[in-house]
């Protein structure tokens, strides 16, 4: 008899406990829900596009270089020199304002001792202090041309009038901005519809946009032959160079946005 009041106190004791720890958990499990998100539901879709677009700009640089034993006379050669690429540059209806400076270096030169190794690879020290020869300016400038049809005809006459390392020919858009602003509409086209065909795959509806960012960076791409053409060290000649064809193809502007929606 004693025995199984005991039981039934021990049964009564676990139970109260059970129900105390069932409490615990749910009072628990409340607390923690508040801090749970209770917005809205989203969806994020991302819209691309591109615009093709003809170049019409064409950008190359120069250099103009001189070496004579004094600095004066090296800088007057150079001007010369300079001066009667300006003067071809602008008679061939290139504006001034296209017309940069990029780098202007005054440098002296030096001839430095020489040194006989051995045949068994062994080079002594030096003997004797470097002896100033001269002097060399750089001068490198940068050219937009405008007018696409005399580009190939501005670039080999450059060369003849003294200039060398005539590199870097690029084709661009003078104003992009416009090509842009269509590649962005296209691209938030494109989003839009992305967003109702996952809302419609999904069950929802589309209340309203919550959030939008665009992808921002890079450069053009470029379509087609011209871009990064080099020309090399072009030698002063007394002889026309022939005027060479240069392909523009297209550049692409790309436009790349994020957009959220709420759905229910």
């Amino acid at each position: 008899m004693f025995q199984e009041s005991y039981m039934r106190k021990i049964v009564a004791v676990v139970g109260v406990m059970a129900v105390l720890a069932l409490a615990s958990y749910t009072y628990y499990t409340i607390k923690q829900a508040q801090y749970m998100y209770s917005g809205p539901t989203t969806i994020s879709v991302t819209g691309t596009a591109e615009v093709f677009a003809k170049p019409d700009i064409a950008t190359f640089t120069f250099s103009v270089e001189a070496k004579e034993a004094d600095a004066s006379a090296t800088q007057n050669k150079s001007a010369e020199t300079m001066n009667a690429v300006l003067a071809y540059l602008k008679e061939g209806g290139v504006d001034e304002k296209d017309v940069k400076t990029e780098y202007y270096n005054l440098s002296p030169r030096y001839e430095y001792p020489q040194t006989i190794c051995s045949e068994w690879g062994y080079c002594p020290p030096q003997n004797g202090e470097p002896k100033l020869i001269g002097y060399q300016v750089t001068q490198t400038v940068s050219v937009k041309v405008r007018d696409m049809a005399k580009s190939g005809e501005v670039i080999s006459g450059v060369g003849g009038k003294g200039a060398t390392n005539v590199s870097g020919l690029s084709f661009t858009i003078d104003d992009e901005d416009a090509f842009k602003a269509d590649a962005r509409k296209q691209a938030i086209e494109d989003a839009q519809e992305k967003a109702e065909v996952l809302a419609d795959n999904l069950g929802v509806r589309i209340v309203r946009m919550n959030g939008y960012w665009e992808e921002e960076g890079g450069y053009p791409g470029y379509y087609g032959m011209g871009g990064g053409m080099e020309y090399g060290d072009m030698a002063v000649s007394s002889q026309k160079a022939i005027a060479p064809e240069l392909p523009t193809g297209e550049n692409t502007i790309t436009a790349r946005v994020n957009v959220s929606y709420e759905v229910k």
